[in-house]
């Protein structure tokens, strides 16, 4: 009978509309709007249920250019930096710093925080509530020329260990690095997955990018520029004795075939276990989820094994922090900024980032009476059709706010551990140098010698773990002189400036 009353309702409202559609369809959009979606959203945003329900709700229409490559999208930006073809707005734009600041010099993007206050009360409110995100957001002159998605339980490369291991052998979690390193020694020893071959890998991951997340156990938690500000001031870890350490016992570690000896030349693919049936050979992998690398049934054996302890304190490196910087920003072209500022505002609501991110209550997900939120939907049917048709969820970041508690009341048990195992991590998470724009002539030189740097650190860390080079006193000599010919002094000098 609802669904009766439902089709009855459809076609009344059919009926009586019929010239009023034909007036919408000829009426010309409001605003264009174009961004990157990634290839793998599959989102038409042309036919997206969330932007017609904000054309419902605001009266504003747009004319879309939606970019689904990611080569083409960046080509595009450099259009867009010499002013051709501007549209009115920029949305899941993926700006980076330098991009930002290059448009607004240019004049191609606008200063929006003059706006604000008036047109965007619900993001103002979070700004002026949170002075961090205020400054990430504003340039030296005061302007604000893009705005962010806010996420605070962004994941992050994390630990996760093999409980079901721990229990069947007996073991306690590991809470130090020498605790971990015996671990990691039974798991090899004692066949914790019950198959009679000595196939585990007690610990798996994926180049030294991941390695370095480990350095924690050691007091190191440098950004990918290999810097750190603690109490005002900038450092690196690269020629430390703390790094020296960490180092040692990574190739002890190796040495022990304790890491995977494949985790230097291999991807996710290449490591990941489709097959349900079998046997997990992991014991430990460094991972932002573990479903990047076993299948969903083997979810509920790993949990995520929180910061080991160095000088009595647990400390690990955030890896985006709460903000992802440079999703909107309204261009020079817009005759009426003020109504954009207006309708992205309402994704910084909790009802509208829901929205968008999620469906709607009552359609896409439900509440329990247990005060958990499941899908309306089975998990098949949400990732083929109800994500990508009624929502923004997943490709290009958009503004808004997502919201941290209804991620972690989802309903189903293993996935809502390890949100809320995420949650915990966050709360011992340290962004290891807070956000800033640098000027463009300092961006540039940044870019220069991390180009040079990078490689270079990373391989020569790499080869020390491998055993490569031995890591006595003549070859460490010669690594610790080598990153500062590659300009390691000069880089914290820069990042220093940006410290106040």
């Amino acid at each position: 009978m609802r669904k009766v009353f439902a089709v009855i309702c459809a076609f009344v409202f059919l009926l009586g509309g019929i010239a009023a559609a034909e007036q919408v369809v000829q009426k010309a959009p409001d605003f264009v709007m174009e961004g990157y979606d990634g290839d793998s959203a599959n989102h038409d945003w042309t036919n997206n249920r969330f932007f017609t329900s904000m054309q419902e709700r605001t009266g504003i229409s747009f004319q879309f250019t939606q970019h689904a490559d990611f080569t083409e999208w960046t080509n595009r930006k450099k259009e867009l930096m010499e002013g051709v073809n501007l549209p009115d707005v920029l949305f899941k734009a993926s700006l980076t710093t330098a991009e930002t600041q290059a448009l607004y010099s240019k004049g191609y993007i606008i200063d929006l925080k003059p706006y604000l206050a008036e047109y965007a009360p619900n993001l103002w409110a979070l700004l002026q509530g949170n002075e961090a995100w205020m400054k990430a957001l504003t340039l030296e002159d005061g302007a604000i020329p893009a705005l962010p998605m806010i996420n605070t339980l962004q994941t992050n490369d994390a630990m996760w260990i093999n409980t079901t291991w721990l229990r069947r052998l007996g073991l306690e979690v590991p809470t130090t690095a020498d605790e971990l390193t015996e671990v990691l020694r039974a798991f090899r020893e004692k066949d914790p997955n019950n198959n009679g071959s000595r196939d585990e890998i007690p610990l798996t991951f994926i180049g030294m990018w991941e390695l370095r997340f480990l350095g924690h156990a050691f007091g190191i938690i440098d950004n990918d520029y290999y810097v750190t500000a603690r109490d005002g001031q900038v450092t690196s870890s690269l020629t430390t004795d703390e790094n020296r350490a960490f180092l040692t016992w990574l190739h002890a570690l190796w040495e022990e075939r304790l890491l995977d000896h494949n985790g230097f030349n291999m991807a996710d693919s290449m490591r990941q276990i489709t097959d349900e049936k079998k046997p997990i050979p992991y014991g430990m992998m460094m991972s932002s989820n573990p479903l990047t690398v076993v299948p969903s049934a083997a979810l509920k054996q790993f949990s995520m094994l929180m910061p080991l302890t160095y000088d009595g304190k647990q400390e690990y490196r955030s890896l985006l922090g709460d903000l992802v910087r440079g999703t909107f920003a309204i261009t020079s072209a817009c005759k009426e900024p003020e109504k954009l500022v207006a309708w992205v505002d309402y994704l910084y609501t909790e009802e509208g980032s829901l929205e968008m991110l999620y469906g709607r209550e009552g359609e896409e997900y439900v509440w329990r009476e247990d005060g958990l939120w499941e899908w309306n939907h089975d998990i098949e049917t949400v990732a083929r059709e109800i994500l990508p048709q009624n929502t923004l969820s997943e490709g290009g970041e958009a503004p808004g706010l997502l919201n941290k508690d209804f991620q972690t009341k989802y309903a189903e048990e293993d996935a809502r551990r390890s949100i809320t195992e995420l949650a915990e991590l966050v709360k011992i998470s340290t962004l290891p140098y807070p956000y800033v724009f640098l000027s463009s002539e300092d961006a540039a030189r940044i870019a220069e010698i991390q180009q040079e740097l990078a490689p270079y650190a990373e391989t020569g860390m790499a080869r020390f773990v491998t055993g490569d080079v031995p890591l006595d006193d003549e070859h460490w000599n010669e690594f610790c002189q080598g990153v500062r010919d590659h300009h390691l002094d000069e880089a914290v000098a820069i990042w220093q400036k940006y410290l106040k």
